[in-house]
């Protein structure tokens, strides 16, 4: 049978040469590049569902996080404190104690700052360094990133101090601490009982005013940042505060893991 003049493998008349078809890379490389872009195009629009992505509440960067978590924190402790009051107080109105035993669980709320304290007190204020700060005095080496900003153990060291000084009760920014209190830095912040705080920190207490101050003196970890004020400008500032009222603490004081002393 005689080739007809469209078969695919000769030439019009059927007896030219044979010609194949070439395969393009280029077209082919064009059509991928169109099929990527409209894929990364549906890809967005299905993340974004319609609306901008950078103002989409689920990608807030870690930091925006933590000072929404920070600030509902602070709301459920005024709440739980004013919940513990009227619970107090109801509880007070006929509870069938007598009036030694009501006195002993007040000395003990009180031991465990769980109430208001008015005392003399003084308040010790921590701070970073200044921007492009350096070292203001011969012989000491220019300041890493570290050495300008305020650590945790700055922060224990000065409460540690204050209740060594014979301190009553001590209260950091505006929480009081009690016996699980923690002091904790994570960069250049501080989270205390689930609330987040910059710098600069205040710290107060209540007690002996002068004795207060003398334990400050003598910590061997005050007198080593007592350097890194000389030298490279941190914040250090005592001040007398007279008469004031520390607030009880307001957070839950359940213990998690605890175990029996033997």
């Amino acid at each position: 049978m005689s080739n007809s003049a469209d078969s695919p493998g000769t030439g019009a008349t059927g007896s030219g040469p044979v010609r194949r078809l070439r395969f393009r890379p280029v077209r082919m490389l064009t059509a991928a590049v169109f099929a990527l872009a409209g894929l990364i195009f549906f890809t967005s629009f299905d993340t974004a569902r319609g609306t901008d992505i950078r103002q989409d509440g689920s990608l807030l960067k870690l930091s925006d996080l933590i000072q929404q978590r920070s600030r509902k924190n602070k709301e459920l402790d005024e709440s739980n404190a004013t919940l513990r009051d009227s619970v107090e107080s109801l509880a007070e109105s006929d509870d069938g104690s007598t009036r030694a035993e009501d006195e002993k669980l007040g000395a003990l709320e009180k031991s465990a700052g769980t109430r208001r304290l008015t005392g003399r007190a003084i308040t010790v204020t921590l701070n970073d360094a200044p921007p492009g700060a350096t070292a203001k005095l011969p012989g000491y080496p220019e300041p890493q990133p570290d050495y300008l900003v305020i650590h945790q153990q700055d922060l224990q060291a000065v409460v540690n101090a204050l209740w060594q000084g014979g301190a009553r009760g001590i209260k950091v920014m505006d929480q009081r601490l009690i016996s699980t209190s923690a002091v904790r830095c994570v960069g250049n912040t501080l989270i205390l009982q689930g609330r987040v705080y910059s710098p600069p920190y205040k710290i107060t207490a209540v007690g002996d005013p002068d004795r207060l101050k003398r334990a400050l003196a003598a910590s061997e970890a005050i007198q080593t940042y007592m350097v890194y004020v000389n030298v490279y400008g941190l914040g250090w500032k005592v001040t007398d505060d007279g008469t004031v009222t520390l607030p009880g603490y307001s957070g839950t004081v359940d213990l998690h893991y605890a175990e029996p002393a033997e």
